[in-house]
């Protein structure tokens, strides 16, 4: 396959694929529709549940919904179009020694337990909640799956032309090079969704009434927490101290629209 055959079909698929992030105006390629991410969002997240230990009632699960409530409301005000096949669900898991929350295609979401002494607060959750909304809302997901279905027709089609090569040639390490090319690319495109979900996150939250600022007081929490952490191009997610530099730089603009919200001064 040539070179111009492969530029036709990549116009071919942004021609239909090609959407806006809402909150950036980033461009981005996805060639699944937003019913296919919800449908399959459901059907992962209905497996995910029925693995899990849902907590079905307390303070803290009412605080989740409450607050997904809140921010999803936002989305769905603000962004109406990007989220007319979303049915927006929150759950709470115990899980005490997992700190983490998820969102998956169609606005699916959980909390785990052990995330909920590092937020310490509805304030410092929404943040991490806003996040997980907005990776939801910005279609990460489909984006992801666009990008490794094309990687993989990649590889296919390098392997396809090098043909049948002995171990440690020319085109194997080619080829290898080429996985690992694709592999940290792979991770740059994590890191920036990370940081792009931060910042619709961050708007999400203002609009929904919480304070902003908590932001960069969850991630300094974060980065004390310590432990033995990859570098930063190696690792799917920014550093704690990238993400507070980002959320600083944005931090006016938030607060424009926290005060605008909660009349506060």
């Amino acid at each position: 396959m040539s070179r111009s055959i492969l530029a036709l079909l990549f116009a071919a698929v942004c021609a239909v694929g090609c959407a806006t992030v809402p909150g950036t105006g980033r461009a981005q390629l996805n060639v699944f529709s937003p019913s296919e991410e919800a449908a399959m969002g459901f059907e992962a997240y209905q497996d995910q549940l029925a693995q899990s230990k849902v907590v079905q009632s307390g303070k803290q699960r009412t605080m989740v919904k409450q607050i997904g409530a809140r921010i999803a409301e936002q989305a769905d005000r603000l962004y109406p179009d990007n989220t007319a096949t979303f049915e927006w669900q929150f759950e709470l898991l115990d899980e005490p020694g997992i700190v983490n929350a998820w969102a998956l295609p169609g606005g699916k979401a959980a909390v785990y337990t052990g995330l909920l002494p590092i937020t310490q607060s509805e304030t410092g959750l929404a943040v991490v909640m806003g996040h997980e909304v907005a990776h939801a809302l910005a279609r990460h997901g489909g984006e992801r799956m666009t990008q490794a279905t094309f990687m993989n027709a990649g590889l296919d089609l390098v392997a396809a032309l090098a043909g049948d090569t002995e171990a440690g040639s020319g085109k194997d390490i080619a080829l290898q090079a080429l996985g690992i090319g694709s592999q940290l690319g792979s991770l740059a495109f994590g890191r920036s969704h990370e940081s792009e979900a931060d910042e619709i996150g961050l708007m999400l939250m203002a609009h929904a009434g919480y304070d902003p600022r908590e932001a960069v007081k969850l991630w300094e929490r974060m980065g004390a927490m310590g432990g033995e952490r990859p570098p930063e191009w190696l690792s799917t997610h920014p550093s704690e101290s990238t993400r507070i530099q980002r959320l600083q730089k944005l931090m006016p603009k938030a607060m424009k629209i926290y005060k605008k919200t909660t009349g506060a001064n």
